[in-house]
């Protein structure tokens, strides 16, 4: 069982469960608009998102040598470089367009992790992009969209129409929602100068956002030139899981409530598809 939970931990930590749910939406936004698997886009959008993650969580810690911090982070950092090769790998079959879109996500995603903004911005002596005031869950729901959707479409031409622009409407707002939990989790921990949704307006009125985003979210749906039943039904669906989520978190949650359940629910929206 010890072992199980260490594996389990791993799956967790090493970014494994964050990255199949960005493989999940790319793979979603391909069946929505009845576009071929695309098997090295989506390896490389999986093996991407492992990198990425594992660089903005761990490169602060990478720079302490604690010995009780030192194995599983050794572990992590393997991974995530072997990760990292495979990515290039995939990188180089990509289209030279495709490669300069995820080229202004790679930016975004350095200057996320890496201290480079004036210290006054800030309450602590970290100076990047998600320790700016009310930014972090933005900057994220923007790179999973563009990454997710948009990402996925240039690279086979799709023209980037309304329905297009309505489904990058849709994951925005998913994303946000999905971060609402993860926000109020980390009350108890995050910097007052993050500003982060909670600690500006209350758990309360957090959740009250989530659920009118959550009815906007499953309402633009029907504003789409092509309206499927099936959509239609996963939408809502997906809808009614991820507010109930949102409505019992709360501070001191389960340990894996947000970052496995929460987090999962692209895994569970895939599935979901398929099944119907």
């Amino acid at each position: 069982m010890k072992y199980l939970k260490s594996v389990f931990d791993f799956y967790i930590n090493s970014s494994i469960h964050v990255a199949l749910a960005v493989f999940c939406l790319a793979w979603i936004t391909l069946l929505e608009f009845d576009i071929d698997f695309d098997k090295t886009l989506l390896y490389f959008i999986f093996f991407a998102s492992i990198t990425g993650y594992n660089f903005v969580k761990y490169f602060g810690i990478a720079k302490f040598h604690h010995r009780s911090l030192a194995k599983w982070l050794q572990v992590i950092q393997a991974f995530s470089f072997m990760c990292f090769v495979i990515m290039c790998y995939l990188a180089l079959q990509l289209q030279f367009k495709t490669l300069l879109f995820i080229a202004a996500f790679c930016v975004l995603t350095f200057l996320y992790a890496i201290p480079f903004l004036p210290k006054y911005l800030f309450m602590d002596s970290q100076k990047n992009l998600r320790s700016i005031g009310g930014l972090k869950v933005y900057v994220i729901a923007l790179v999973w969209a563009g990454v997710t959707v948009i990402l996925p479409l240039i690279n086979v031409e799709h023209n980037i129409n309304t329905d297009v622009t309505l489904t990058l409407i849709q994951r925005f707002i998913v994303v946000i929602i999905l971060m609402l939990p993860f926000e109020i989790r980390d009350l108890q921990f995050d910097s007052l100068k993050l500003a982060t949704i909670p600690q500006k307006i209350g758990i309360k009125k957090t959740k009250t956002i989530g659920v009118l985003l959550g009815m906007l979210f499953f309402f633009l749906e029907f504003f789409k030139d092509e309206l499927s039943p099936i959509q239609i039904t996963v939408s809502l669906i997906i809808t009614i899981v991820m507010l109930l989520l949102l409505v019992f978190a709360r501070v001191n949650q389960g340990r894996y409530y947000s970052s496995f359940w929460v987090e999962g629910i692209p895994i569970f929206w895939l599935l979901l598809i398929l099944i119907f």
